[in-house]
């Protein structure tokens, strides 16, 4: 189809009222159509020259090719890699669809969509989500400096997609049999600076402890910070035993902010994400950190397009 062809097909659509569902299809259409062996050039040029993934040698020669991709042997081990052994996109194929897909993740369409969109299984289509969210979560967490905000938020613990579960199954997700805060919810630890720099963690199920505050939040804090949380014990051992200077609001008391000192920039990027979270009708609590990783990508704006999604990925 030449360029003129295509001007005529955007004047017909401007023109037509479509449907939902057929909007959707041209958009599944536009995203299929990727240059061949893009995916595969972005790879390379993300990955560079790599050290040996299995003994950290750099002395590594060309090896040929295979599925598209350079291959190395390491001088030192005689082991052979490409720029995607080691990471978390090892031994996935179609990689001329993985832009489409990830173009998908950016829009945080469920699975069966996202499978519709690129044509490829559904089974696919959860593997690519889950393997990709796990390659941009491997980025280190960033330093938190200046007031911190930490707080959590709980959800309730899933085993959606298990065989054999460790209590009784509930009826379309169902509800937590105890009032407040129990070990039927499994917490998601949150700090975030006023730069908008953002930590996630899931702590495990019940409410957070000073053990897992110090565990999380301390490698993550700069040392002069200003720590800003609601009134939990645990944040106050946490401060005192870590000798990190610290403001609480009594939200119970229903004290929101004393000036600068206020949690509610945390607290908004809980309601963000449990809006969000709700389009996948139930989240399994194994996934759980996936998804506030993914999430903390979106919401963050930093990679607005599925190339710099993968060169992220592959580094």
């Amino acid at each position: 189809m030449g360029t003129a062809d295509v001007s005529v097909v955007l004047k017909v659509l401007e023109q037509v009222q479509l449907s939902d569902d057929e909007i959707a299809l041209v958009q599944g259409l536009l995203a299929n159509l990727v240059q061949p062996g893009q995916s595969l050039r972005l790879i390379e040029e993300a990955a560079g020259k790599r050290s040996c993934p299995e003994c950290g040698g750099n002395r590594c020669h060309r090896s040929g090719q295979a599925n598209g991709l350079q291959r190395y042997r390491c001088v030192a081990c005689r082991r052979s890699f490409n720029a995607l052994t080691g990471t978390p996109l090892a031994r996935l194929r179609l990689r001329d669809k993985w832009l489409p897909y990830l173009q998908c993740l950016i829009d945080s369409i469920t699975v069966r969509k996202a499978a519709a969109r690129v044509a490829v299984a559904k089974s696919t289509s959860f593997r690519w989500r889950h393997r990709f969210i796990a390659a941009v979560r491997r980025a280190p967490d960033p330093r938190l400096s200046g007031i911190v905000e930490a707080d959590e938020t709980y959800h309730l613990e899933s085993q959606k997609g298990s065989r054999n579960l460790d209590r009784p199954p509930r009826k379309r997700g169902g509800k937590a049999r105890r009032r407040g805060v129990s070990a039927e919810l499994d917490c998601i630890l949150v700090a975030r600076d006023r730069n908008r720099q953002t930590c996630d963690f899931v702590t495990g199920r019940g409410p957070v402890t000073a053990s897992q505050l110090a565990r999380h939040l301390l490698p993550v804090l700069a040392k002069d910070v200003l720590l800003v949380t609601d009134g939990a014990n645990a944040y106050k051992t946490f401060a005192r035993q870590a000798g990190v200077t610290h403001e609480a609001v009594n939200v119970r008391a229903g004290i929101r902010a004393r000036g600068a000192i206020h949690i509610q920039g945390v607290n908004g990027w809980h309601s963000r994400f449990k809006t969000w979270l709700r389009r996948f009708n139930g989240v399994a609590s194994r996934y759980l950190a996936n998804y506030t990783g993914w999430q903390r990508v979106l919401d963050a704006a930093a990679l607005r397009a599925p190339g710099d999604w993968l060169r992220v990925a592959v580094v």
